[in-house]
C-alpha cells in the first residue's frame, strides 16, 4: 500500500510541475487564449531605428498596449508599425505616435498623444508620427562637424 501512495505523491508532485510550466509559458510568452481585450491599428513613421517587436505603447506615461508588428510599405517607402492597444482605450483620429527613448541609453517604446479629433475603429491608420531620434547619428554629427 505504501508503494501506491509515493507514485501517487511523485505524480501529484509531476502533474503541478507540468502545470506551473504551462502557466509560466502562455504568461512569459504573450499567449492570448480566450478572447482579445485589445485592437489593431497601424502606424506609418519614417524611421524606427531600435523599435521592436513587443515594446510597449504609452500615453499619459500609462502602458496601453504593445508593438505586434514592424514592417516595411515599399511603395511610399516607410516603415509600418502595427500596435495592439487595450479595448478601453479609445483613440481620436488625430492622436501622434512618436518613437521614444526611455531613459538616455533606454529601449525604444511608442507614445501616443491623443488628439481632440473623432474616435478611430480598429484597422485603422495613424498618420501623425514622429520617428525615433539616433543618439548615435547625432553624436556623429557633433563629432565630426556637422552640427
Amino acid at each position: 500500500m505504501k508503494k501506491y501512495a509515493k507514485e501517487t505523491q511523485v505524480g501529484l508532485f509531476v502533474l503541478i510541475g507540468f502545470i506551473a510550466i504551462a502557466y509560466m509559458s502562455i504568461k512569459l510568452g504573450n499567449v492570448r487564449l480566450f478572447g482579445e481585450n485589445d485592437y489593431a491599428i497601424t502606424a506609418k513613421f519614417n524611421d524606427v531605428t531600435g523599435l521592436k517587436v513587443n515594446a510597449p505603447v504609452q500615453m499619459y506615461g500609462v502602458e496601453m498596449g504593445f508593438v505586434e508588428k514592424i514592417g516595411i510599405d515599399l511603395e511610399s517607402g516607410m516603415s509600418v508599425v502595427t500596435l495592439r492597444i487595450r479595448k478601453d482605450v479609445q483613440l481620436t483620429d488625430d492622436t501622434i505616435a512618436s518613437v521614444k527613448t526611455s531613459g538616455l541609453i533606454g529601449d525604444k517604446y511608442v507614445k501616443l498623444s491623443r488628439g481632440g479629433g473623432d474616435p478611430i475603429q480598429a484597422g485603422a491608420v495613424l498618420r501623425d508620427t514622429e520617428s525615433s531620434i539616433d543618439l548615435e547619428e547625432l553624436i556623429s554629427k557633433y563629432v565630426f562637424g556637422g552640427v
